[in-house]
């Protein structure tokens, strides 16, 4: 069996602990949870929010998907965290769809957490797979 890849991606955030932002084996790829950071300025306050949470951490999940020439149609599963569940959820289904053909959305595990990272109210990591 080969040993996976490690990947850091240049135009992505910079990771808030030890950890890569994927790892590759066999075409599959685990990405890392991204938090709503900003990758160009990382000291940057968080956007506030979960509408705007969620949308900066879409986008920094695209930059280590482009980073790794894939895109969000490759996203095989979501797993999705979220600090104030009951409050969030709903807003937060309506951003997450926006992201994905409605006839073709991942498999997705959303749980609600008592805190995240940063002080983030969401985050998400992600499985692809290379076609």
């Amino acid at each position: 069996m080969p040993l996976p890849d490690f990947h850091f991606v240049k135009d992505a955030p910079k990771p808030v602990g030890p950890f890569c932002h994927a790892t590759e084996i066999d075409g599959w790829i685990f990405l890392t949870g991204q938090m709503p950071t900003f990758p160009d300025d990382p000291n940057k306050p968080i956007p506030q929010g979960i509408d705007a949470q969620t949308r900066q951490v879409f986008d920094n999940l695209r930059r280590v998907l482009t980073g790794l020439g894939l895109d969000l149609e490759n996203v095989v599963q979501c797993r999705c965290y979220l600090a104030e569940f009951e409050r969030d959820f709903a807003a937060f289904n309506w951003v997450y769809r926006s992201y994905f053909d409605a006839e073709h959305l991942p498999a997705r595990t959303t749980i609600g957490v008592t805190a995240l990272a940063v002080g983030a109210l969401v985050e998400i990591d992600m499985v692809a797979k290379r076609p």
